[in-house]
């Protein structure tokens, strides 16, 4: 995607399932990502935008629903989204420090975009996710403003880089640079094809947990450049997952439950440090704000047929952790602190991964 070498360019493919055509949350159609990027000497940060459906979020809303893997996060409106199990704005990814900024713009976004916001109808639930990036980045300035989330959402596209941008610029992951990444699978079912999208903030793990397809990958890369105690595991990953199934918000949420078979199999412990949050929506039917005149009716699955789901998402967040890490540059950041990326230290050891 965008000519980046992702981790299929390596000879690597994870789980059984095929991907959609970019292999990305953006499979799912009408989901689009944005990035703003801030890279300038100790500030390495950015916002990072996931746009649900082309349309008026607020007016069309769309069934989702949140799951707290470990609640070291500082993540902002999963509750109302759990209460109603709908999601009324696009989804910003930031850094700790930027949450009310972030929010605080979307506010703006949302309120222009629906002038009875506050009126005539009630107030509108943003929702934005975080990790910590004070490593890379002096997240004391609280560089991240209104322009930056504007960028994000205003150049939201299907097409979309990965690694070390937006609001991943400043993460880490597995000890090496981290950030955004990206990954998608089809389902095949009796009544048609189905996607399941997932995209990831990955800022978790300590080097000798990584494991790619099984292999102690991680280890192999300690041994090589690794002379001190290693560090414990003090970060996050934020995971956001698009579908176009037909479920309710309660069977989103046991797919969203899924995803952490997929941080595991890359070796995450689920640090005591490590804020675990999913965030999940469905396209499958638009929900009116206003109430019509009729019933809402909405198809779903039958609980038999969510197996395949649970492979998809588990199988997407994987991959998209693995996308996240080698799609990342090198970032020299805040105080002179570097951490290099997984890319050149393959290539440089001659590390295979297969």
């Amino acid at each position: 995607m965008l000519n980046q070498k992702r981790i299929r360019d390596y000879g690597v493919a994870i789980g059984s399932l095929e991907p959609g055509p970019l292999n990305a949350i953006t499979d799912v159609a009408g989901v689009a990502v944005g990035h703003a990027t801030l890279s300038d000497g100790n500030i390495q940060t950015g916002v990072t935008a996931i746009l649900p459906h082309p349309g008026n979020v607020f007016k069309e809303k769309l069934v989702a629903s949140s799951h707290v893997i470990n609640g070291f996060g500082k993540t902002m409106g999963t509750v109302q989204l759990e209460e109603l199990g709908t999601l009324e704005t696009p989804i910003l990814l930031t850094n700790t420090l930027s949450i009310a900024s972030a929010a605080d713009t979307l506010i703006d976004y949302m309120l222009e975009k629906n002038p009875e916001i506050g009126v005539t109808t009630g107030t509108v639930n943003p929702v934005v996710g975080e990790c910590n990036d004070m490593f890379l980045n002096d997240i004391r300035a609280k560089s991240v403003k209104a322009e930056h989330v504007l960028q994000a959402l205003e150049s939201a596209s299907s097409e979309f880089k990965e690694g070390a941008v937006g609001a991943g610029r400043g993460m880490l992951c597995y000890s090496l640079k981290g950030g955004i990444g990206s990954a998608s699978r089809r389902m095949e079912m009796d009544d048609g094809t189905y996607t399941m999208g997932v995209l990831v903030l990955s800022n978790f793990g300590m080097l000798s947990d990584l494991r790619i397809n099984g292999q102690a990958v991680g280890q192999k890369l300690k041994e090589k450049i690794l002379q001190e105690e290693e560090e414990k595991d003090k970060g996050s990953v934020m995971v956001i997952v698009s579908t176009d199934l037909p479920v309710s918000d309660r069977q989103l949420n046991r797919i969203l439950k899924r995803a952490v078979a997929g941080l595991s199999r890359t070796g995450s412990i689920i640090a005591h440090g490590s804020g675990e949050i999913v965030i999940g929506f469905s396209t499958s039917a638009r929900i009116p704000h206003q109430k019509p005149a009729g019933r809402l009716s909405m198809p779903r699955l039958h609980e038999e047929e969510l197996d395949l789901a649970f492979r998809a998402v588990g199988e997407a967040a994987e991959e998209a952790v693995l996308n996240s890490l080698v799609t990342a540059e090198a970032v020299v950041g805040r105080g002179g602190n570097e951490r290099p990326a997984f890319k050149d230290l393959i290539e440089k050891y001659s590390i295979a991964l297969q």
